[in-house]
């Protein structure tokens, strides 16, 4: 490649990181504003910045409580999730059969069904057997989200040979082993991107948390829409709320980017 060429590369690598990183600096500029100030100008800079939007919305979202509850419900799926996902597709993968072939076309057919069209049935009959609650919600995200989990273990599984597991089982080791021990290890490239892509999903999600959710066990997608009533939209607050609520999201990164980081890698060797 010409130097020309890298050049033209790098300016367009500037200009799309600028695009990407432009709404993050309108939410946290404003978030710094009154709100005379954000109706004033929303792309320049605060002229009289102010920390209270940041007070005051950390109270009104009752933080600690509904991060404690986003916490619990995203962590809580996302681990059952990622072993029922991937004992699912070990076993539809290494039983050759037209049950798993026709099993594995159901999860894959399941994924192009709207939500919306499923949503009122579901509240409506969960709704007498008390699974209206974070503990329900976790089970209706194990089903709502392990289609698309299924479909990608499977695809990873289908390139582990056989052998692995029949070296295993000649050792003396049963079936669970094998899963556990030899073949789930192997999976940890896909897992983070299962991980990542669930989180993802369940932490921003609003609409089934708000058909399922009893107010006192709200997340923080839930109690954001408090900011926004009917007659007014405070937007000052909402945006601090939007910048403390990504918080966790970046903490967690930083936390867990060397296992992204050798998952993307391992995957790209692989």
């Amino acid at each position: 490649m010409s130097k020309k060429s890298k050049s033209v590369l790098g300016i367009f690598g500037i200009l799309l990181g600028i695009i990407w990183l432009f709404p993050f600096y309108l939410i946290v500029t404003n978030s710094f504003k009154t709100p005379k100030g954000i109706f004033a100008s929303v792309l320049s800079l605060p002229v009289h910045s102010t920390t209270d939007n940041y007070v005051n919305s950390f109270k009104a979202l009752d933080f600690m409580a509904s991060l404690t509850h986003s916490l619990i419900i995203t962590v809580a799926a996302v681990l059952i999730i990622i072993l029922g996902a991937a004992m699912g597709a070990y076993a539809l993968q290494r039983n050759k059969s037209k049950l798993s072939g026709g099993l594995l076309l159901l999860f894959i057919s399941a994924m192009l069904i709207p939500f919306q069209s499923v949503m009122i049935p579901l509240t409506a009959n969960f709704g007498s057997v008390h699974f209206l609650n974070m503990w329900g919600l976790v089970i209706m995200y194990l089903g709502f989200q392990s289609s698309l989990s299924i479909f990608l273990y499977q695809g990873t599984l289908s390139s582990i040979p056989l052998a692995m597991d029949e070296a295993a089982e000649m050792e003396g080791a049963s079936r669970w082993q094998i899963f556990y021990k030899v073949i789930f290890p192997m999976l940890s490239p896909m897992t983070v991107t299962v991980a990542i892509l669930n989180i993802i999903a369940i932490w921003n999600d609003y609409l089934l948390p708000s058909l399922v959710l009893p107010q006192t066990q709200y997340t923080i997608p839930l109690q954001m829409f408090n900011f926004f009533g009917q007659y007014t939209k405070q937007w000052h607050l909402a945006l601090a709320g939007i910048t403390i609520s990504i918080l966790p999201v970046i903490i967690f990164y930083l936390i867990a980017q060397k296992w992204i980081i050798k998952g993307v890698t391992d995957g790209a060797v692989k």
